[in-house]
C-alpha cells in the first residue's frame, strides 16, 4: 500500500498479477473496501457485495467464518500489528477452495485499533503442492523406518532362516509394497535358492543354478549391480527362460539385490511385486540400503550356522558313538546342544559296562561354553572310563579323574556324577563331585530326589588336598529308573536351581513309562523352559527278569575312621545277600562281614575291603572276604566273662561253614564261605 493514509488505500498492481486482492477495512465505520482482484476470488457479481464484511457470509462457510472471526478478534485485543490465517472459500458453483488472508492492523496514538489493511490469495495449488509433499516427506520416512526397523529386527536374527523369517514376519516387504521374496546363497560356485517365494513358486530345476545362467539372481550377483525390472514385458524379455514359469503369479515388476559382504557375493534377494510399476529413486536407494543390511545379517548368520555345526561336530567326537548293551539294565542318553552357536559346553555321559554284572553311568559338565571345555570333557571321559574299568572302587575313580584334571594344562574344572550299579542286587554306589543330585522314579510312577553326599568338583578337590569322596549306597529295585542329568536341563530363567529340579522331578513322574519317549519329553520339556545351556541326560532302568541270575560279586572300599563308610558298607552287604537269595543265612552273613570288617579297622592301620561274590559248583556257597594292610595273622583266643574282644574268630568259626586265612602282597584276607540255598 504505497499510501496507507488514503481511503480506501490503493495496492500496487503488481498484486492483482499474482491474484492476489486486497482490502481496506474501516474498523469505526464497519465498511470494508474490496479491490477487483478480491472481488474475483470471491467469486462475487456486481451488487452482491455492499460495503460491509456481512454480506460476504454466503461466500464463507460458518464454521470458517467463526474461525477467522476468532483469530481477528483475539489479534485486535492482544495488541497485535498482524494476523494471517487459511481458510476455505465457497465458489459459485459450490466448490470449497484454499485461501489465504494477512492483515496489518493500524492503530491510533492510545493503541486503539481504527483499520485493518489486508490482502486475499487463493492459496490452493500451494496447499495441495505441500500437501504432495509432505505426503512424499511421509512416506519416505515411513520406507525408511521400515528399513531401519527391519535392519534392527535383523540384528537379532541367528540362523540363515531366521534372517528370512524376520524379513517375512515383520511385514517389512509388504509395507514396501512387495508380494513375496525370494533369496539365493552362493555356495560352491553355485547359487542355492533358500526362499523360493510365494506357493506355486518355485520352478522345478532352480534349486540349484549356475552363475552364468540367464537368470536375474546370477545376473546381479555377476555384475553386483541391482536389477530394477518395471514391467511384465520387461520381464518376459529379459528372462524368457524364468518368465513362463512365473507368469501365472501376477508379477507387474521386481527388484533384484546382489548381496555383497566385505567386497564379495554372497547371494541375491529378488523382491516380487503385484500392482505396481517403476521404482522411484528413492525407492531404489531404499531398496540397496535394505539389501546392503540383509547382507551383512546373512553373512553373520552363516558364518554362525558353520560354527555351530564345527562345534557340535566337536561335542558329537568326543561322545560316545553308541550306548553298550548291559544286561539287566535298559538305558537311554541324550545330548541337547547350546543354542548360542560355538559356545558349546563340556557335558557329557557315559556307560560302561563292568565285570560280574556290574555297569558304571557318568554324567558331567566342565566348566565353560567353548571348544577348550569339549576337548577337556572328551580326555576326562575317556580317564574316568579307564579308571572304572581297573577295578577301582566309585571313589578312587573320581579321585583320580580329579587328580588327572589338576595336573592337565587348564584352569577349569568339572562336575560329575559316578555311579557303579550291580544289577543283580540293585545297589548302587554313588560319588557327587559338585554335581545336582539323581532323581529316582518308582515303578508306580511316583519320582524323588536321591540325595547324595558330595565333594569338590573334579580339579578343585585335588588343588584343596580334599581327595576324599564320600560314597552313598541306594538300592534299585527291579522296575526303578535313576535319572542323572546336567543343569541345563533343570535351569530355567529366572528360578533357581531348586526349582528345576522339581519341576524335572514332576516331569519325570508324569513322563511315559517307555525310557525312550520319556528322555525325549524331558528334552523337549527343557527346551520350552527357554534354557540356552547345553544339557546331557542319562536313564538307568533295572531290569528284573533279566538280571543276571548264575552268580555275583560286590566290592567296596572302608576307609579308617570313617563311620560313615562302615555304615553304606553294612547296608551294601545287606542288600546283596538278600538279592542273591541268601535265605534264612542272611542275617548271619550280614554279621561275620560286619565283624571281619570292624576287625581289619580295628586291628591294622589302614583300609579294609570287603568282597562278596556268589560260587556256583555242586553246592552253592556265598564267599566274604575281607582285606587289609597287615601281614599279621589272626588268632582264635577266648574271650574273658567281662571282655569286649575276642569273639570275632569265635563267631566265624561258628557260623561259617568254611574259613580261612590268606596272605596277599604285604597283607592278608580273612575269608568264609556259606551254603546257600540253589536260586529258583
Amino acid at each position: 500500500m504505497p499510501d496507507p493514509d488514503r481511503w480506501p488505500a490503493t495496492p500496487e498492481s503488481i498484486l492483482a498479477l499474482n491474484r492476489t486482492g486486497s482490502f481496506d477495512w474501516d474498523l469505526e465505520r464497519g465498511e470494508m473496501h474490496m479491490d477487483a482482484a478480491a472481488h474475483d476470488l470471491f467469486d462475487l457479481e456486481p451488487g452482491e457485495y455492499n460495503g460491509r464484511p456481512e454480506s460476504l457470509a454466503p461466500r464463507v462457510p460458518p464454521r470458517e467464518g467463526h474461525r477467522l472471526d476468532s483469530l481477528v478478534s483475539e489479534a485486535l485485543k492482544s495488541g497485535s500489528d498482524t494476523y494471517g490465517a487459511y481458510f476455505r472459500l465457497r465458489r459459485r458453483d459450490g466448490t470449497l477452495r484454499w485461501t489465504h488472508t494477512q492483515g496489518y492492523i493500524r492503530r491510533d496514538e492510545n493503541g486503539r485499533p481504527r483499520r485493518i489493511l489486508g490482502v486475499v490469495r487463493d492459496a490452493e495449488e500451494e496447499l495441495l503442492e505441500s500437501s504432495i509433499r509432505m505426503e512424499h516427506d511421509a512416506e519416505t520416512r515411513r520406507q525408511t523406518s521400515i528399513v531401519e526397523g527391519t535392519t534392527a529386527a535383523l540384528a537379532h536374527a541367528r540362523t540363515v532362516q531366521d534372517v528370512i523369517d524376520v524379513l517375512d514376519e515383520t511385514q517389512g516387504l509388504a509395507h514396501l509394497g512387495a508380494a513375496s521374496l525370494v533369496v539365493g546363497l552362493v555356495e560352491a560356485g553355485r547359487i542355492h535358492l533358500v526362499a523360493d517365494g510365494p506357493p506355486g513358486a518355485f520352478v522345478q530345476g532352480t534349486r540349484f543354478t549356475r552363475i552364468d545362467e540367464n537368470y536375474p539372481m546370477s545376473e546381479v550377483i555377476r555384475t553386483l549391480a541391482p536389477r530394477f525390472i518395471e514391467s511384465r514385458e520387461e520381464f518376459a524379455g529379459s528372462y524368457p527362460i524364468l518368465w513362463p514359469h512365473i507368469s501365472h503369479l501376477d508379477i507387474t515388476s521386481a527388484a533384484y539385490l546382489p548381496l555383497i559382504a566385505q567386497a564379495r557375493p554372497i547371494g541375491a534377494l529378488g523382491l516380487l511385486y503385484q500392482d505396481k510399476t517403476g521404482f522411484t529413486a528413492e525407492e531404489r536407494n531404499l531398496l540397496v540400503a535394505l539389501g546392503s543390511s540383509i547382507a551383512q545379517s546373512l553373512q553373520r548368520a552363516m558364518f554362525y550356522e558353520q560354527e555351530k555345526d564345527l562345534a557340535a561336530g566337536l561335542q558329537q567326537a568326543m561322545l560316545p558313538r553308541s550306548i553298550p548293551a548291559v544286561d539287566g539294565a535298559e538305558i537311554a542318553v541324550r545330548y541337547r546342544s547350546a543354542k548360542l552357536g560355538r559356545d558349546i559346553g563340556g557335558d557329557w555321559y557315559d556307560v560302561i559296562p563292568l565285570p560280574d554284572g556290574k555297569v558304571g553311568a557318568v554324567i558331567g559338565d566342565v566348566q565353560g561354553h567353548d571348544t577348550h571345555a569339549a576337548a577337556v570333557m572328551g580326555q576326562l571321559r575317556i580317564v574316568l572310563r579307564a579308571y572304572a574299568a581297573e577295578g577301582h572302587t566309585p571313589a578312587t575313580v573320581v579321585a583320580r579323574a580329579s587328580v588327572f584334571l589338576h595336573e592337565l594344562d587348564t584352569d577349569r574344572f568339572a562336575t560329575c556324577l559316578y555311579v557303579q550299579c550291580d544289577l543283580s542286587t540293585g545297589v548302587a554306589q554313588l560319588v557327587r563331585a559338585g554335581h545336582i543330585d539323581p532323581l529316582l522314579r518308582s515303578t508306580d510312577g511316583s519320582c524323588r530326589r536321591a540325595p547324595v553326599s558330595g565333594g569338590l568338583p573334579l580339579g578343585l578337590s585335588a588343588e584343596f588336598h580334599r581327595l576324599e569322596y564320600p560314597v552313598t549306597t541306594l538300592e534299585i529295585d527291579p522296575g526303578q529308573t535313576l535319572v542323572l542329568c546336567t543343569d541345563g536341563l533343570v535351569e530355567q530363567p529366572g528360578h533357581d536351581l531348586d526349582d528345576g529340579v522339581q519341576s524335572l522331578t514332576v516331569e519325570v513322574a508324569s513322563g511315559p513309562d517307555d525310557l525312550d519317549a520319556l528322555a525325549d519329553r524331558l528334552v523337549e520339556d527343557a527346551d520350552r523352559r527357554g534354557g540356552d545351556d547345553d544339557a546331557a541326560l542319562l536313564l538307568l532302568r533295572r531290569l528284573g527278569s533279566h538280571a543276571p541270575r548264575s552268580g555275583g560279586r560286590l566290592q567296596q572300599h572302608v576307609a579308617p575312621n570313617d563311620p560313615a563308610a562302615l555304615r553304606e558298607a553294612r547296608h551294601t552287604v545287606r542288600a546283596a545277600v538278600r538279592a542273591w537269595g541268601a535265605g534264612e543265612r542272611a542275617d548271619e552273613i550280614e554279621l561275620i562281614a560286619d565283624e571281619l570288617v570292624t576287625n581289619a579297622l580295628m586291628h591294622t592301620e589302614g583300609a579294609a575291603i570287603i568282597t562278596l561274590r556268589v560260587l556256583s559248583g555242586a553246592d552253592r556257597r556265598l564267599r566274604v572276604e575281607v582285606e587289609d594292610t597287615s601281614s599279621a595273622l589272626p588268632r582264635r583266643r577266648e574271650a574273658g566273662d567281662e571282655g569286649v574282644s575276642g569273639r570275632g574268630l569265635l563267631l566265624v568259626d561258628r557260623l561259617a561253614d568254611f574259613w580261612g586265612v590268606e596272605s596277599r602282597g604285604s597283607g592278608k584276607c580273612v575269608w568264609c564261605e556259606f551254603l546257600v540255598p540253589d536260586r529258583e
